[in-house]
């Protein structure tokens, strides 16, 4: 199967620093500090309502790769309007939720924009929940399972690839060859507290679990030395991969 156009170069690449601040000026400070030491940079829903959208399109502006982590899901029409928006704003990546409809709505939005630089990723089951948490939302079946029916639906919908808990990423990788991307937050150094994540691993666990991105959040920005915890988790990855059999 052809690889993924979305799939990273290097170690480096591999890293997403999520910019979960309350503020732009932090959120810029933070970028000052880990420039050339991460791949791409998330902008989440905190960031979104405190200017972060202009932001995002400033750094994309300058060359920056932004994940675009807006979790989209409303009807076909609004999703296709809205991704067609968004493929303008410059972003590498943005989500929205593994719903078939939303999914399908989203690829024809893009192929509508003719942006092809822009991946797609639907998100499967937040990582901040686990099986008592999916049974509460009115889901029957394992989690497992729900996250697999999510990944095949994101690759028949044509999308860019998923975002999952690192600890199915193994599962999904021969459901999704290498046409997909595979996205894991919830990803935490060794020694690094969990805070409100569930389904978690650390950077070296998921590379040779098989995931292509790994997205970091307080780990590095909440560190002595955020540039200095960047390089860490990049270090970590680089052996996992020399590791990997080819």
């Amino acid at each position: 199967m052809p690889k993924s156009r979305f799939a990273p170069t290097s170690s480096r690449d591999r890293l997403v620093f999520a910019l979960d601040v309350p503020t732009v000026g932090q959120a810029e400070d933070l970028v000052k500090q880990t420039e050339g030491k991460v791949g791409v940079y998330k902008i989440g829903m905190e960031l979104q309502f405190a200017g972060g959208l202009e932001f995002a399109r400033d750094l994309a502006a300058e060359g920056i790769k932004i994940f675009l982590d807006v979790k989209l899901h409303d009807i076909d029409n609004t999703i296709t309007k809205a991704v067609r928006n968004v493929a303008k704003m410059g972003m590498t990546f943005v989500t929205l939720h593994a719903y078939p409809k939303t999914m399908r709505a989203a690829v024809k939005g893009l192929a509508e924009e003719g942006n092809p630089d822009l991946c797609l990723l639907g998100v499967t089951v937040l990582t901040s929940m686990d099986e008592a948490d999916l049974h509460a939302a009115g889901y029957r079946g394992p989690l497992a399972d729900v996250v697999e029916a999510r990944a095949g639906d994101a690759k028949a919908a044509g999308m860019g690839g998923i975002v999952c808990a690192a600890t199915e990423s193994r599962r999904l990788r021969p459901i999704l060859g290498d046409e997909l991307v595979i996205v894991n937050p919830g990803i935490r150094p060794a020694g690094s507290a969990a805070g409100d994540q569930r389904r978690v691993m650390t950077p070296s666990d998921a590379v040779r679990a098989g995931s292509d991105y790994l997205v970091v959040g307080r780990p590095i920005s909440q560190a002595t030395d955020p540039a200095g915890a960047a390089e860490a988790v990049v270090a970590e990855i680089d052996a996992a991969l020399e590791a990997v059999p080819a």
